[in-house]
């Protein structure tokens, strides 16, 4: 019998989630601008890293960026927006 498009999907992402640490990894599925996404295939080029290296990357640097700027109850207010899972 022939699998439907959610199998095949579901079989695709179990193959493809293999290689990550499925403790702490989430899939994230999302469009960006073509400027956007040229500039990351660019920048992580350049630093010969993946993009998913590239982008988590940035993420995390631009929150520690903005960490500084807060005072202890501002961190705090941050981090209570949106708790880790």
């Amino acid at each position: 019998m022939a699998l439907t498009n959610a199998q095949i999907q579901a079989a695709y992402r179990a193959r493809h989630c293999k290689d990550i640490d499925t403790q702490s990894a989430r899939r994230l599925d999302l469009l960006i601008d073509a400027d956007a996404q040229t500039a990351l295939k660019r920048m992580a080029a350049h630093y010969r890293v993946t993009q998913r290296a590239m982008l988590q990357t940035l993420i995390v640097d631009a929150q520690k960026a903005l960490l500084t700027t807060m005072d202890g109850s501002q961190q705090d207010a941050y981090f209570d927006r949106v708790q880790a899972k």
